[in-house]
């Protein structure tokens, strides 16, 4: 969701600011959807799930996150997007920098997934090029740096492992291991017999 309200701010051409919030938010509509078992991005109706993952978005949300304006809206709209699933009798699965500290602090089950730092740039840049876009990956290990620096130094809702958060490392494990590891926390954590 901030990476759409991301572009957003680059498609009208402005820079990151609080005044800026204040124009553009009212005029941004973001809705998450399931699509062939996929979770699809729309801004005002736009599919811009591919978008939201370009490298210019990725250099630029740390600030569009650190914005106080951005931050409310969209924790408003992640706890309503979560009740409505919770009312439709389903459950919530959210990933977010801060979903276990700020947007769901009272969540049943609060996961905190790490990695090397290398491992991860190694990662983003293979989702990179499967795009077509072509990035060095010292390029995406600065990149991953700054914007890391820029979320766990912020004002209002920085990057924190949430106390009651279960650390997950992923550095060598398949996208299989991680997704086996995940539910067992969910199963000790929850007290469910089969998830």
């Amino acid at each position: 969701m901030y990476r759409a309200v991301t572009l957003a701010f680059l498609r009208a051409g402005v820079q990151p600011s609080s005044q800026e919030a204040l124009r553009l938010l009212p005029h941004i509509e973001i809705d998450l959807r399931e699509e062939r078992g996929a979770l699809r991005v729309f801004v005002n109706g736009e599919d811009v799930s591919d978008a939201i993952r370009s490298a210019e978005v990725t250099s630029t949300v740390s600030a569009v996150a650190a914005i106080p304006q951005v931050r409310e809206k969209l924790v408003i709209e992640q706890r309503r997007l979560a009740l409505a699933r919770v009312e439709e009798g389903g459950g919530v699965v959210m990933d977010g920098r801060d979903i276990g500290t700020v947007v769901f602090p009272d969540a049943d089950v609060k996961i905190f997934l790490v990695a090397d730092e290398v491992e991860r740039s190694r990662r983003r840049q293979e989702e990179m090029a499967q795009r077509g876009e072509k990035v060095s990956l010292e390029q995406v290990l600065s990149e991953l740096r700054r914007r890391d620096e820029a979320d766990s130094t912020r004002a209002i809702a920085p990057l924190v492992k949430a106390h009651d958060a279960v650390e997950v490392d992923t550095t060598n494990l398949t996208i299989d291991d991680q997704i086996e590891r995940v539910l067992e926390v969910i199963k000790e954590r929850a007290n469910l017999s089969a998830v």
